[in-house]
């Protein structure tokens, strides 16, 4: 296609089996955006294209990627606020006709559907790292290490030391949002699931965010390069070892989903299917 779109924050580049999208730098753009820098998103990625009024004369061109196509969504669990939603392009009212002539010829060109079998689009690239509140992670790309802080840091954790996860040891990654209650990363071992799990702040397998530690732009990237690791090192589904989640764990984000419905932040489609989802893995 070749046409560009720019819009508050973005430049979507349509081209003809992906867009591509390139974030702003600037004080007002989310820090999630900058941190990205650039992305392609393959059509064969996308489930849908959605054109909807915006707030104060705008219009909002929006990819609906397709579960399982991008591990930045994936580890992001429907938590992202919408401003910080980087498949979202926010354009001045009167450019309504560009975006829908836009929308309507990106949905004429998607061929795919369902969920995806392996990530159609690029996590964040390694090295990465962040400072949480108890410590401080590193992603080298091969494994997850963990340096606990003398100020932050459980009893619990100095006993255990600090910690190096092989990603082949690795079958999923936990993000809870740092801007909502009891936010936290925890890496979950490959194998049968434990009786009990542990409080991340207790759990030398995770480390907890607040008070500025851990931000979404830090934090996310990099639970997303450490999803997008493991599953390159297990492409075939049938391959991976049992990986079940803590029945708690599930009410808790079932919980939190409900929460954000509420809110209006998820859809009835979106809270729908990923409640499913979520139940799925008991």
């Amino acid at each position: 296609m070749g046409d560009v779109l720019a819009g508050f924050h973005a430049v979507w580049e349509f081209e003809s089996d992906s867009v591509l999208i390139r974030y702003e730098r600037g004080i007002r753009t989310p820090k999630l955006f900058q941190a990205l820098g650039e992305r392609r998103i393959p059509l064969s990625a996308v489930e849908e294209v959605r054109l909807a009024p915006g707030r104060r004369g705008t219009v909002v061109l929006r990819l609906l990627p397709r579960a399982g196509a991008d591990p930045l969504m994936e580890a992001a669990d429907g938590q992202l606020k919408e401003g910080s939603d980087p498949y979202r392009l926010v354009l001045p009212a009167e450019r309504e006709s560009q975006a829908a002539s836009r929308a309507e010829e990106l949905t004429s060109r998607l061929t795919e559907s369902g969920p995806a079998d392996r990530y159609l689009v690029a996590a964040p690239e390694a090295p990465l790292q962040f400072k949480a509140y108890d410590g401080k992670a590193a992603f080298d790309g091969t494994s997850v290490r963990f340096r606990w802080s003398w100020t932050g840091a459980s009893s619990a954790k100095w006993k255990a030391g600090d910690q190096s996860y092989p990603v082949a040891d690795l079958c999923g990654v936990e993000w809870r949002s740092p801007e909502a209650l009891a936010g936290y990363l925890r890496l979950r071992a490959a194998g049968p699931a434990p009786d009990a799990t542990p409080e991340p702040d207790q759990d030398p397998a995770a480390v907890v965010f607040g008070l500025g530690y851990g931000p979404v732009h830090e934090s996310l990237p990099f639970a997303a390069a450490v999803l997008a690791a493991i599953r390159s090192r297990r492409p075939v589904p049938a391959a991976v070892p049992p990986c079940r989640r803590d029945p708690a764990d599930i009410a808790e984000r079932i919980r939190h989903l409900g929460e954000l419905h509420q809110a209006g932040l998820v859809t009835d489609e979106e809270f729908a299917g990923k409640k499913a989802q979520l139940l799925a893995e008991l």
